[in-house]
């Protein structure tokens, strides 16, 4: 039995790391204690609790959450300070010794997270409380973000049943699982009803969805499709094996669904694919680009790419650099190898010193900042319909097309959350956006 008295006139802050997932994850979390009467905390407050949904994909990753752990306690001194996420999960003692930490909750906790808080006490009463035992995760839960954003990221799946050398997702979310069709279809409803135009389909394999439901991620896509008062969906990021060219010629078709993909290539040769365990080869992926591209010649396709694994020889990197600088993609989003315990790859040979990985992924960054550029002035001129965003910064507001173009207007309140058709004009100053042609 809760006693509901100890939430009385609580403040509480809200923090994510990482991805898109933890975004939609921790909107839940605050919807949950909001309905236990704690409310979320205005700019310029002090929160009484301060829940903080960490990542783990690097070491990186990893330096990051402690450095905000610190930060959000010195600027919330007193709050009882829970975190949560793929950091905790995967190395909870660690965590419950960063200073301020009272509560580390992990993946099948996180939701329930009302159910840990012991009366607030701090841990100078009871010690720092670790509840991310679990090793067997399974339950899946339903999470839409709906905080103050014009995209909302809607959970569909959680949890990997792949097992690639370099990753400790599963062992930080668990096997594959998902919600059923019905479920996630009146999430959509309620966004709609709520204003919401854009969603954005998160999860951790998306493209593996319906294994716990017996349904298949085509027949999700063709029902959230129906639903009314959607402008736009987007697919987050999808394997390459599991993007099938039914789906691809479902989105060229549908009346909602954006022609933007995010699809990790991870390395352009085949022998590091083979040392990273994925379950596809370049000539797989060079058909789904090639697929997307004659069915939907203007679609936004961004790729993610790991250099510097271990095994990564420089032949092979150099490999890699000319199948991607050779296919039609529109961006690359581009990470460095980074040591994760427990993964297979500690057991390859041949480690990447840390200047080769620097010189690899600048290489990389140099494709990718001259694909997007050609993308962007491919489309100067076009028209082309802008969902624009909340985001004021000076007298300038942005949004993206379906195709993902960023787009600065100046600012008009009476724009935000809608769809505008307009025609694209040249550069902004930074080159970062185009600007609406006069």
């Amino acid at each position: 039995m809760i006693d509901h008295t100890i939430f009385e006139n609580k403040i509480a802050a809200y923090y994510t790391l990482g991805c898109k997932l933890n975004f939609a994850e921790t909107s839940t979390i605050g919807k949950a204690l909001a309905n236990h009467g704690i409310r979320k905390v205005r700019p310029g407050e002090k929160a009484d609790i301060c829940v903080i949904n960490t990542c783990s994909v690097t070491e990186l990753a990893d330096k990051k959450c402690r450095q905000a752990i610190r930060r959000i306690g010195k600027q919330h001194p007193g709050a009882f300070i829970v975190v949560t996420g793929c950091y905790a999960q995967l190395k909870p003692e660690e965590v419950s010794h960063i200073e301020g930490v009272d509560l580390v909750l992990g993946t099948e906790q996180k939701l329930d997270i009302f159910l840990y808080l012991d009366n607030l006490k701090k841990k100078e009463e009871t010690g720092v409380v670790i509840s991310s035992s679990s090793k067997d995760i399974r339950r899946f839960s339903p999470s839409c973000s709906t905080d103050d954003r014009t995209r909302h990221f809607l959970k569909v799946q959680d949890g990997c049943d792949y097992y690639c050398s370099y990753c400790t997702i599963p062992f930080a979310r668990g096997r594959s699982r998902n919600g059923s069709i019905d479920s996630l279809v009146q999430q959509a409803r309620d966004v709609a009803e709520k204003g919401g135009k854009e969603i954005v389909l998160t999860g951790v394999n998306i493209g593996d969805f319906g294994k716990t439901t017996d349904e298949s991620f085509i027949d999700l896509l063709r029902a959230l499709d129906e639903v009314e008062g959607i402008e736009r969906y987007r697919i987050s990021s999808i394997e390459p094996n599991l993007i099938t060219d039914e789906a691809i010629d479902f989105v060229a078709a549908s009346k909602r669904f954006a022609p933007h993909f995010h699809i990790p290539l991870q390395s352009g040769s085949d022998g590091v694919l083979q040392l990273m365990r994925r379950r596809y080869d370049t000539a797989l992926f060079r058909h789904k680009i090639e697929k997307i591209k004659s069915v939907i010649p203007h679609a936004f396709i961004g790729v993610d790419v790991i250099v510097g694994t271990r095994g990564e020889t420089e032949e092979l990197f150099e490999e890699a650099r000319c199948f991607i600088d050779s296919l039609d993609i529109s961006q690359l989003h581009v990470f460095s190898y980074s040591e994760r315990p427990g993964t297979q790859a500690l057991k390859i040979e041949n480690p990447v010193d840390p200047k080769s990985k620097q010189m690899r992924s600048q290489q990389l960054l140099d494709i990718s900042e001259k694909k997007l550029q050609a993308f962007y002035a491919s489309h100067r001129g076009r028209q082309a319909v802008v969902l624009f965003e909340h985001t004021r910064r000076g007298n300038l507001m942005h949004g993206f097309t379906e195709n993902y173009i960023k787009v600065q207007a100046p600012y008009d309140s009476s724009w935000v959350n809608e769809v505008r058709s307009i025609q694209l004009g040249d550069w902004n100053e930074d080159k970062t956006a185009l600007v609406i042609k006069d």
